[in-house]
């Protein structure tokens, strides 16, 4: 884990409420894996006093992490005015990512919003598997496109809520419909997962009901990022009760879907 003061090289608004943020630190970027995290201080002073959590988005050039945020409250508003050459206090790279999928295992890619941050990022990263990417977003306003986040080809199929653009529906619809008509492939499958709660839920339940392999990256409110302030623990379903939480900071936030218990989420 590193803590630094690094350079903002880019800012970049990529639909109406979100942005991409680039910032170069060689060490956070050789050492972050898809499903990680920082926690960055958005501003000097005690306005806002406590860091926040974001999700690494990708890592470009070799010593350049992308951050991907929506303007949600003051913190993330103070983020937007910043610019190329200004620093931030950055703590990263934090939390347990995803474990890549095995041989013969084709990936299922579940974003939901925002939470499209880190699935980039793992679909950078998988070689040598096939992908299925799939996005969720309110209205087409939202949707966050695949070149203006990386250079890579990336095939996405977008589902919206109100059916103003791809599938219409929430994105585990799209997910249900998508399993039905592959059903019959041999490929082993494995599911990743990050968005709203509910979305995850459902996700969980529906690779659950199809005995198939889930992990869920979870949001959380952090205060530290680091296990210590016990703000962001998470109901498990544990076999000997005695340790029935986890913390999405520390523990996660990627969890195998079948541990966490869904039933008080």
């Amino acid at each position: 884990m590193i803590d630094q003061h690094i350079e903002i090289v880019f800012n970049r608004k990529i639909n109406h409420g979100t942005f991409l943020m680039g910032l170069r630190s060689p060490q956070i970027a050789f050492e972050s894996r898809p499903g990680q995290f920082v926690m960055m201080r958005v501003d000097e002073g005690i306005d806002p006093l406590l860091r926040r959590p974001f999700s690494i988005c990708g890592v470009c050039d070799e010593d350049i992490i992308c951050v991907l945020y929506k303007t949600v409250g003051h913190g993330t508003e103070i983020l937007t005015g910043k610019k190329a050459g200004d620093k931030l206090s950055v703590m990263g790279p934090l939390g347990q990512g995803f474990i890549l999928p095995g041989n013969n295992e084709k990936a299922i890619l579940v974003a939901g919003g925002i939470g499209a941050a880190p699935l980039y990022f793992l679909a950078g990263t998988i070689k040598n598997n096939p992908i299925e990417f799939m996005m969720g977003f309110g209205s087409s306003k939202d949707i966050i496109p695949p070149e203006h986040i990386t250079k890579q080809p990336v095939s996405v199929s977008i589902a919206t809520d109100d059916g103003s653009e791809g599938y219409s529906g929430m994105v585990t619809g799209r997910l249900n419909e998508y399993l039905d008509m592959h059903i019959h492939e041999k490929d082993a499958l494995a599911i990743y997962a990050c968005g709203p709660l509910p979305m995850l839920k459902k996700t969980a339940s529906i690779a659950s009901d199809r005995n198939i392999t889930c992990q869920v990256s979870l949001e959380a409110m952090m205060a530290c990022g680091l296990g210590a302030c016990q703000g962001c623990a998470i109901k498990i379903l544990s076999q000997d009760n005695l340790t029935p939480y986890r913390h999405v900071c520390k523990d996660g936030p990627v969890f195998p879907s079948r541990v966490i218990d869904w039933s008080n989420i």
